[in-house]
């Protein structure tokens, strides 16, 4: 089940992202931005959800709205359920909610480094649109045009 996460999730939140990007560190020379993002705020915007399994909330996803897009933000797994698919389900969410608002295109960036990220990207339909510096971060931009539905 996917649903947007309530002030009672921001620990677990926290604790996802924290979990899931802390592999990267040694990667960059500082913390990954999702680890640096207000998720009270974020929440108390609706601009979270959550993907909740068997009772147990195993993965986040934060969209939001531009003037022609939809920005995935951020998306996040717990290190124990990588590879399981629910990367996927939420990306595939991510489009179904760009659709819902009208929008005909997906975008994201990820860091250089992140290099599995930029193959799984990619292997869902994401094509990279440039790269830059951005916030002191090394981006690769990507986006994916979506089919009419």
């Amino acid at each position: 089940m996917i649903r947007l996460a309530t002030p009672a999730d921001r620990a677990t939140v926290e604790s996802i992202v924290r979990d899931a990007y802390s592999i990267y560190l040694d990667r960059m020379d500082k913390p990954p931005g999702p680890m640096l993002d207000d998720y009270a705020m974020l929440i108390e915007d609706g601009a979270v959800s959550l993907l909740d399994e068997a009772g147990k909330v195993r993965a986040i996803i934060v969209l939001l709205p531009q003037a022609d897009h939809l920005l995935l933000d951020n998306i996040a797994v717990c290190p124990d359920s990588q590879g399981t698919g629910l990367g996927r389900r939420l990306i595939a969410f991510a489009e179904a909610e760009a659709r819902r608002l009208g929008f005909a295109e997906v975008r994201l960036y990820t860091h250089q480094t992140m290099t599995e990220n930029i193959t799984l990207y990619t292997r869902l339909g994401f094509v990279e649109t440039g790269r830059g510096r951005e916030n002191g971060y090394d981006r690769v931009f990507m986006a994916k045009r979506l089919a009419k539905a």
